[in-house]
């Protein structure tokens, strides 16, 4: 993981009030990273960052906006991550709601953890996760070496 961190930034429809003031909060420390995102998430986070910014136009910082979480951003996250294109995965997600891509989002909260990227599921832990030490510098993470998995499944 290189000191410039490839960002996901993740929210439900009743969490995306609490990303924008996240990302409101933290701009600056994120805009010397690339970010990527879903749908309607990233379009607030866009909007955020230009409104605090003073002006900063989209082309001028990298987000990259993917479709929305139930039609498919979830699952194209999820392929980022296991292609090793995502370091961090921030997700705020509404445990209250019943959503209807729920094994989607539990597909991408299992890949993360597989890949053992480094993940935030509330505001908390993104503010513990973005002011880590770590967080600014090169990190390389352990990689678990899967073979003997595959291996006996294969057989």
């Amino acid at each position: 993981m290189e000191q410039k961190k490839r960002i996901a930034l993740v929210a439900h429809d009743n969490e995306k009030r609490d990303m924008v003031e996240w990302v409101e909060y933290n701009w600056e420390t994120l805009l010397r990273h690339d970010l990527v995102s879903t749908g309607t998430t990233g379009r607030l986070i866009e909007e955020a960052i230009v409104a605090k910014s003073g002006g900063l136009k989209p082309e001028e910082f990298r987000l990259t906006r993917l479709k929305s979480g139930p039609l498919g951003g979830d699952q194209e996250l999820g392929s980022l991550i296991a292609e090793g294109k995502i370091d961090i995965l921030i997700f705020f997600w509404d445990p209250m709601s019943p959503h209807p891509h729920d094994v989607d989002v539990k597909a991408l909260l299992r890949i993360a953890v597989l890949y053992n990227i480094p993940m935030a599921c509330n505001r908390s832990s993104a503010d513990f996760l973005i002011s880590s030490p770590l967080f600014e510098g090169k990190y390389e993470p352990p990689v678990t070496d899967y073979s003997s998995y595959l291996d006996r499944n294969l057989g």
